[in-house]
């Protein structure tokens, strides 16, 4: 039994998205995610890190759920990423997988999961990278920050709190303070996140930085291998 990461998959088997235009290590990427994922057994659990489906309704992405659904690990943990527009209140996402027989995926928003006693917290989260309203970044970055705290109060006195988002907490020269100082109020040591793609790649921050170790497991950055995290 292991756990593992991974972000990015940008499924679009039931809309017109394929991620195989872009080329490079986006090609044949469908396939690259089954020959990842062969590597996992039914007694994993593995979170993936948002941008799942470019489907824009649940109904567009149906076929990207049954997919990943179909993936060897016995749970898979999603959270919201900034393309997953199908994104609904949980209540709705939960239905929609109990009406269409898929039993082993589990959203996060909000709460945490256990993983032998670790907590597996976390939230989309937000860069506040300037280039957008200063009002706006200060509503979005509160909803994200008390999504956050919302989720790690869950884990109660976990003795291991693991954070999952989407957006880095720093990349560049862009430090998310808020989302930092949560993490840092509740003790979280290690957190992983996605969203960075090609170019971006090399201005990932990685490693341990003021007490907190960050990983980054976007899906082209890790080859489409999910990555163990214990």
């Amino acid at each position: 039994m292991a756990l593992y990461a991974i972000g990015d998959l940008h499924l679009s088997l039931g809309s017109d998205k394929p991620m195989d235009v872009f080329g490079g290590d986006w090609s044949n990427y469908i396939e690259k995610i089954k020959a990842g994922f062969s590597l996992l057994s039914p007694d994993d659990v593995c979170v993936l890190c948002g941008d799942t489906s470019w489907g824009m309704s649940f109904e567009e992405s149906l076929k990207d759920f049954m997919f990943i659904s179909g993936l060897p690990p016995g749970k898979i943990i999603i959270l919201k990423g900034n393309h997953d527009y199908w994104w609904a209140t949980v209540t709705k996402m939960n239905a929609y997988f109990k009406e269409n027989g898929i039993d082993n995926i589990s959203i996060l928003n909000n709460n945490c999961f256990f993983y032998q006693g670790t907590a597996i917290c976390g939230t989309r989260g937000w860069l506040m990278d300037g280039e957008t309203d200063v009002e706006h970044n200060k509503k979005v970055m509160a909803r994200e920050t008390a999504r956050l705290r919302a989720s790690l109060l869950a884990a109660d006195n976990a003795e291991i709190k693991l954070c999952f988002f989407h957006y880095p907490p720093r990349f560049k020269d862009m430090v998310c303070y808020d989302i930092i100082d949560v993490m840092n109020e509740f003790g979280v040591k290690n957190c992983w996140y996605g969203h960075i793609h090609g170019y971006g790649h090399r201005f990932a921050v990685r490693g341990e930085v003021d007490g907190i170790e960050y990983e980054m497991v976007s899906a082209d950055f890790v080859d489409f291998m999910p990555q163990r995290i214990m």
